[in-house]
């Protein structure tokens, strides 16, 4: 993926992101019924790209994620934590209620919004360190899903960025998708016409990405 293709998924995540779209409402809607639920909960926390913004009701790649793992006969419970607009502050301040879930997996993803906003790397970096040691504490396992920015924001800035990512999933020993998005932009009727964010077919893709960062984590 050339730079020019990254600014144009990255550039514009703030200005899209408004809300939550309506799939990802409709996952998390039934986040009450876990309890009822004897699978493991899986949860899937972060930001648009988690959310699902602009997708159809059942088509975020979490919704995705739930169905592969049920053709796969994994028994999990898949609940979609995203909301659009957050920066890993935000995913810090929603922890309480990701440890309400009580999931035995959280696919960490975060970032992007605060390389948007010029947030200091060490704030980010301190954010999601408490993210995932928190969780981590808790018995919880993670799994890291990166984000990158596009090339005006210096090449200093972006490496240290992305940095980020490796740097945590040493620290906890936990596995790490450099870049969420990966294999979905460029693809035919992957992306929405915002340019930003996947359409059903790139969320499908998206969710493969994130299944083949679990599998070694997943019990039959």
């Amino acid at each position: 993926m050339g730079k020019v293709q990254r600014c144009i998924i990255i550039a514009g995540l703030l200005l899209a992101q408004v809300g939550i779209s309506p799939g990802a409402q409709a996952v998390r809607a039934g986040a009450g019924k876990v309890a009822k639920d004897p699978r493991p909960v899986l949860v899937c926390f972060g930001d648009s790209l988690t959310a699902g913004h602009g997708a159809e009701p059942g088509h975020s790649y979490p919704d995705y994620l739930q169905k592969d793992l049920d053709e796969l006969h994994l028994k999990y419970r898949v609940v979609n934590e995203g909301v659009s607009g957050n920066t890993t502050k935000d995913g810090v301040g929603r922890l309480n209620e990701v440890l309400a879930l009580k999931p035995d997996i959280v696919v960490v993803e975060f970032g992007g919004n605060d390389g948007l906003r010029g947030i200091p790397i060490s704030q980010s970096r301190a954010n999601l360190d408490r993210i995932v040691g928190t969780l981590q504490k808790a018995g919880i396992r993670v799994a890291i899903a990166g984000i990158t920015l596009p090339p005006q924001y210096g090449v200093e800035y972006i490496e240290q960025f992305n940095q980020t990512y490796t740097t945590l999933a040493k620290k906890y020993h936990v596995p790490m998708l450099p870049f969420l998005l990966q294999g979905v932009y460029g693809g035919p009727g992957m992306m929405q016409s915002d340019g930003i964010h996947p359409t059903a077919k790139g969320n499908a893709m998206v969710a493969r990405n994130v299944l083949n960062l679990l599998r070694p984590m997943l019990k039959k």
